[in-house]
């Protein structure tokens, strides 16, 4: 359904993080371990420890392919599914507290203004 085989594209999902950007989209797409190795252990926290073979993703807005765990869990992503919706600027409900929840564990302000921007020249 959606998806770009470039890396130079965008690849907006439904909170707004740019995937093409995603340390796991890459690594899955330069087959780069050392990129795997790095974000593991950058991801990895007091809940678990990840793996290298963890660290690949076709962006969260693919139905059919590979996402990381986060991505398959993540609520925000269901929902979107669920209202079939491009990503979360098209939703009648934008801004809500599942949004804003994800938001708030981002610790860049881009994909809050990607949505924005994406809303702003919604017609």
């Amino acid at each position: 359904m959606y998806g770009f085989d470039k890396m130079s594209e965008e690849l907006i999902s439904f909170c707004g993080i740019n995937c093409v950007e995603c340390p796991a989209y890459v690594a899955k797409r330069t087959n780069d371990n050392e990129l795997r190795e790095k974000t593991a252990k950058a991801w990895s926290g007091p809940e678990g420890q990840l793996s290298t073979n963890e660290i690949n993703c076709d962006g969260c807005i693919s139905f059919d392919q590979e996402q990381f765990n986060f991505c398959k869990q993540c609520q925000v992503r269901k929902c979107g599914i669920e209202k079939k919706v491009e990503n979360c600027a098209y939703c009648d409900d934008y801004i809500c507290e599942k949004l804003e929840g994800i938001w708030n564990m981002i610790s860049s302000t881009e994909p809050r203004d990607t949505l924005n921007s994406i809303r702003a020249n919604i017609k």
